[in-house]
């Protein structure tokens, strides 16, 4: 496959993204939050569980992995790459190193991670993965994000996106704003306007083919100590307006991240924007959390019992493959509930 048509798969209708790339830092609070201690064997116990059921095959088009993941055998011996193409689905990896202090502006971050990164990409395409992803972080306040943390983040990812793809491997591409904060939905709409356009400025100049590329952006939320909250058809209204003037239209798909919103307000603000989806991009999701939580809850409780993680992930991953569609309802969720 070329990079467009991997990047179609990843995101094809009723698709998206299981975001399972979580370092074993973060990994690790998260198995501690549900009392389970962190280690390689029930770290990759927990996601092989995910990636052999039902909903793999039938709503995940990709799932990015963390380099333990990547390099890791399922307990039938065989890699993991290979467990996730068997169930229909291609393998990426993250492969930043890290939001770090950046220079100059020490209450923000620099993502790290281009020095020995032609190389690293090269093993990583040997190992099974098909595609890549790059985070950099941006949080709002009175003061920030800077021009300088705007520019410098958008050119590593730049950088990073124009490697990957010499390597054969579709970059996603992911400015995430951070819903920290007091800041209205209006302030996110601004920032995320100033944020895409130097990203896609610099993708131009870094040569980096648009059709052979995912964005992995933030929705257009209010802060979550904001006193005005707002609903699913504001947020849909306001994210798809954002998109249209600012993502250019080669780009093959969007695939959201969830941020900090739960699990049910991922999927039906998912739903709402593809409800009024006018666009020519395939817009899915890229969930970490808003897919696992529930099935970690459960898997915590009897490790062994696969078939109950199956089907609480089998679930939300069927849920937002039907919002990724505008097919889903609050019906469903309460159906599932019963």
């Amino acid at each position: 496959m070329n990079l467009e048509e991997i990047a179609k798969k990843m995101v094809a209708k009723g698709k998206g993204i299981l975001a399972a790339d979580e370092s074993t830092g973060t990994m690790g609070k998260r198995l501690q939050s549900v009392n389970v201690e962190s280690t390689p064997e029930n770290r990759l116990n927990f996601r092989e569980t995910l990636f052999s059921s039902e909903g793999m095959k039938n709503f995940i088009g990709g799932v990015i992995l963390f380099e333990e993941t990547l390099k890791q055998k399922s307990t039938k011996g065989i890699s993991i790459p290979d467990l996730i193409m068997q169930n229909g689905s291609i393998p990426g990896i993250k492969v930043d190193k890290g939001a770090k202090t950046l220079a100059g502006s020490p209450d923000e971050k620099i993502t790290e991670g281009l020095d020995g990164l032609r190389e690293r990409l090269s093993d990583y395409y040997k190992l099974g993965a098909r595609f890549t992803k790059w985070r950099a972080v941006y949080s709002i306040s009175e003061k920030f994000p800077s021009s300088q943390a705007i520019k410098s983040n958008a050119h590593a990812l730049a950088r990073y996106a124009a490697l990957a793809q010499e390597a054969k491997m579709v970059p996603i591409v992911e400015p995430e704003i951070l819903m920290d904060g007091s800041h209205d939905i209006d302030k996110c709409y601004k920032v995320t306007t100033d944020v895409l356009n130097e990203c896609y400025n610099e993708l131009e100049i870094h040569k980096v083919f648009l059709k052979g590329t995912i964005l992995k952006p933030n929705m257009i939320l209010p802060g979550s100590d904001c006193k005005n909250k707002s609903n699913s058809e504001e947020i849909a209204k306001k994210t798809i307006e954002c998109l249209k003037k600012n993502v250019p239209s080669d780009v093959t798909g969007i695939a959201f991240l969830s941020g900090g919103q739960s699990e049910q307000e991922a999927t039906r603000n998912l739903n709402e924007i593809n409800k009024i989806n006018d666009t020519n991009f395939l817009i899915s999701f890229s969930y970490g959390r808003a897919l696992q939580q529930s099935a970690l809850k459960v898997w915590s409780k009897n490790t062994k019992d696969s078939k109950k993680v199956h089907s609480v992930f089998n679930h939300r991953a069927k849920m937002n493959g039907l919002s990724s569609k505008a097919e889903w309802s609050e019906n469903l969720e309460k159906e599932f509930a019963a």
